[in-house]
Order: structure tokens, then sequence, then C-alpha cells
């Protein structure tokens, strides 16, 4: 047996020394509980950013809405004008042109000065503290990964891989105090509980709460599916006005914007509150029933009861992200199958 081979055959069975074998045991658990960190703070930075977003998309719905409204205030301003004017001789035209435009100016200035000027600053405002902590959590992945990187390097040179593994472990545990302080992983403690009766006196039978949607002025949207009523209740959660849904049971809500509403009814019809007062605006007519709905980033996730699909908000048919026909009705609860179903979304699109 030549020397080589035999000494080949020695390093295979030749054991690691006790301490060699404890070091490699403890550079393993380290990498381990590092990318465990790594990864959950990657999550939590992805989660500030879809919030972010979401609001951005939530706000830029709301702008529509208020440009919508300021471009009827302008449209009904010029017929007004085109009226007054059409039995006016040329020579007397000339003033009242001018006084339409200057009209318009002022409607456009201060629409830009307030309105919009108001509607950023509350946006940066509700955004400022989500990217402190999507900052915080880039700064922390960013040293530890440095770290985690190092530490493989260093294995020969005890005095330098004892400190990286000392540091490593200190950044681990303030990640893991910052992760607890601000990604919860979604658990939510209950403060306290409050009964309240929104049954009206036309309503005939008890109520049936499907849905309910919180909305920022703190008024709230309840879904009566019994007596085909979405009824607005105000902060004392008393009923303040409501719009009838003879057509079909109200099965969902979601909040598109502050303002806006889409209610699955079979169809999804959309609703504004203004002034706290409830109004239907446009409608989309679905090619299936549609038993649960989530907005999400600008875009409708719509549950048939069982399959997912994903639409623009103007209506168009993206996909169908998932399906299981083994029966009518494959999801526990439409809700959930939407919303879990949403992260996924965001990945595969």
């Amino acid at each position: 047996m030549s020397p080589v081979w035999l000494f080949f055959r020695l390093c295979q069975v030749t054991p690691l020394p006790q301490a060699a074998r404890g070091k490699l045991t403890n550079f393993k658990n380290l990498s381990v509980r590092t990318e465990n960190t790594l990864s959950q703070m990657k999550q939590c930075q992805t989660y500030q950013e879809d919030r972010m977003k979401s609001l951005k998309v939530s706000y830029k719905e709301h702008e529509r809405l208020i440009v919508d409204g300021l471009r009827v205030n302008i449209v009904s301003y010029l017929r007004e004008c085109e009226t007054s004017t059409v039995n006016t001789t040329h020579e007397y035209m000339q003033y009242p042109i001018s006084e339409m435009r200057e009209k318009i100016k002022y409607l456009l200035a201060d629409f830009e000065k307030s309105t919009i000027k108001e509607q950023k600053e509350e946006l940066n405002l509700k955004q400022a503290p989500l990217k402190v902590v999507r900052n915080s959590c880039i700064r922390l992945h960013y040293e530890l990964f440095h770290l985690h990187v190092a530490i493989p390097k260093l294995l020969g040179k005890p005095e330098l891989s004892l400190i990286a593994s000392t540091k490593c472990l200190e950044k681990i545990q303030q990640s893991n105090i910052f992760l607890k302080e601000n990604f919860p992983n979604h658990v939510f403690t209950v403060n306290g509980k409050s009964v309240h009766n929104v049954k009206m006196p036309s309503d005939s039978k008890s109520c049936w709460i499907t849905a309910v949607c919180a909305l920022p002025n703190g008024q709230v949207l309840v879904a009566d599916k019994a007596n085909f009523k979405v009824k607005l209740l105000n902060q004392q959660y008393q009923v303040v006005s409501h719009l009838d849904f003879r057509g079909g049971f109200i099965w969902d809500m979601c909040l598109i914007t502050p303002t806006e509403v889409a209610v699955a009814v079979n169809e999804v019809q959309f609703i504004t509150v203004s002034q706290s007062q409830l109004a239907k605006g446009r409608k989309l007519n679905l090619q299936h029933r549609c038993r649960g709905i989530a907005h999400h980033q600008g875009d409708l996730y719509t549950c048939s009861g069982n399959a997912l699909y994903k639409y623009k908000s103007s209506g168009k048919l993206v996909c169908r992200v998932y399906q299981d026909t083994s029966a009518n009705v494959t999801g526990k609860n439409h809700g959930g199958f939407i919303l879990i179903t949403c992260v996924i979304c965001t990945e595969i699109f």
C-alpha cells in the first residue's frame, strides 16, 4: 500500500478532536441562528415596504377621486357659462370668457395649494415611521450579513474568530429585540371589547354581519347580509347612513381608498363615503360569483368560493391565481383564503 493511500485511509477513519468538533458545532449553530435572523429582517423590511406602497396607492386613488370631483365642477361651470352666453352677441362675450378663465384658474390653484398639499403631507407623515423601521432593517441586515460572511474566513484564527462570533451574537440579540418591537409576527393583543346594536327600525330580520371596514376617520362600515344593507356607523357606533342591496346577499367588503369601498354582492359594487353619506359608484360585472374580496397595492383579489382571481382596479382580469374544484366551497373562510394568497401573489406577478 502506497504512503499516500495509507494517509488517505487514516484521514478517513481518524475522528476530529473534541475541541475541533465543538468549534464546528458552535459555528454551525451560530450560522443557522444568523441565517434565521437575516431572513426575519428581510421579511420585516418587505412588510414595511408593502405598507408604504399600500398607503401610496390608497392616497393616489383618493387623489384621483378628488381630481374627478374637480373635473365635474369645472365642466359644470363651463356649461353654466355656455348657457348664460348662448344669446349674447360677440362683443359682449369677451368679459364672460375672461371671468371663466379666472374662475378655473382659481379652482385649480386652490386645489393644488390646499387639497393636494394636505394629502401629500398626510401621506408623508404616515410613511415616516415606516421608513424609519425599514431603514433600520436594512442597516441591521447589512451589519449582520457582513459578520456572517467574515466568520468562516476566521476559523483558523482563534482570537479573531472569537471576537467576530461575539459581535455576531450581540447583533443577533439586538436584531431580535428590534424585531420583537417592530415585527411581532402579526400577533394581536385584545385590550377589551364592547357590544353595539346596529339594527335599524326598517330591518325586518336580525342583523347578520358578514363584513366590517374601518375607515381612517374613525367611522365603520358593516355589511348586514340578512337585511341586504351596508350601514355606516359613526365613532359612537350609531347608524348614520345606509345603502340597500336588494339584488343579492352582501358577502364581503374591502377598503380601496380612505373614501371608497368595494362590496362583493355576486358582482363588485363600489361605494363612496362623503360627509357621513353613502353613494353607489361604478360596478364590475364578473364572469363568476364573488364571495370574497381584498385589495392589495392597487389590485383586486376576488374569491368565487373555490377559485381566487386577480383583477386590475379597472375591472380587467389579470389571471386566475388558484382553483380547487373538489367541492363548491373549498376554502374554510374566504377572507383568509384571499389575504394569505395575496402575499404569494406579490412574489409571483
